[in-house]
């Protein structure tokens, strides 16, 4: 087993994290570090406990013991509205839109922190990195593709120029040719400077484009290294993934 390396250019750091839902505790000691610039992904089973630890970062559940650390500063206690002030930014699995808004009204939405000129020039600028959004700007979302509600999902995302970028089954219900759209964007994001926390069950392609992968099983941490390592290394994937690659 291998565990957070306590690097200085860490971006991210997860400390012997304790969390679950009222009586029932699902992550039990886990470690995460995340380096600046990285794009990391999460995989293991079902009920490992991955999209807990997303949300016990982004502050929607508040940890029994341990704490999260970003750019050097304890957030464990700061609400999710305050931990967008600190340059994070979250996209959950479901619901990461609002179907009943435009997509312009969507991007208004995610810059709800900005002044009424730095919204606009953030939402040109989303609209320049996906131009598929411009074409649809006045399109209500409803109507909208799922592969183009989560390009949406992400472009709202960026819209507070996060630093660190959480992301939950980005491929979650998407064709194999949308999902490989989706992926690029990740990636495409990745190089532009953002660090970026995947969850994701499509293992191959997640860690395909990733730095390095971290196993979980069982709410706990049971390996993390080179993500070409996880990758092709069989006992690995017999190990942890043949349950999420199911």
């Amino acid at each position: 087993m291998s565990t957070a390396d306590g690097s200085e250019s860490a971006l991210l750091q997860v400390r012997s994290i304790y969390a679950g839902y009222g009586d029932t505790e699902i992550l039990h000691d886990v470690d995460l570090s995340v380096r600046d610039g990285e794009l990391t992904t999460i995989i293991g089973p079902n009920g490992a406990g991955k999209s807990t630890l997303l949300k016990s970062i982004m502050g929607y559940l508040i940890p029994t013991s341990g704490s999260v650390h970003c750019k050097g500063e304890d957030v464990t206690r700061l609400r999710p509205h305050e931990r967008v002030a600190k340059k994070m930014a979250f996209v959950p699995q479901l619901a990461n839109v609002f179907p009943s808004l435009t997509t312009e009204e969507n991007l208004v939405m995610g810059g709800y922190s900005l002044t009424k000129a730095e919204t606009r020039t953030c939402i040109e600028r989303q609209y320049e990195e996906f131009p598929r959004l411009a074409e649809r700007r006045k399109q209500r979302v409803r109507t909208m593709s799922g592969g183009e509600r989560q390009m949406l999902a992400l472009a709202r995302a960026l819209m507070t120029e996060p630093q660190l970028l959480l992301l939950d089954e980005p491929s979650a219900a998407l064709s194999p040719r949308i999902a490989e759209e989706v992926f690029a964007k990740v990636k495409e994001i990745n190089q532009q400077g953002r660090t970026v926390l995947i969850v994701e069950q499509n293992a191959d392609r997640s860690l395909a484009i990733s730095d390095r992968g971290v196993v979980m099983a069982d709410g706990q941490n049971a390996f993390e290294g080179d993500a070409q390592q996880i990758l092709h290394d069989e006992k690995i994937r017999d190990a942890y993934l043949g349950a999420a690659e199911q």
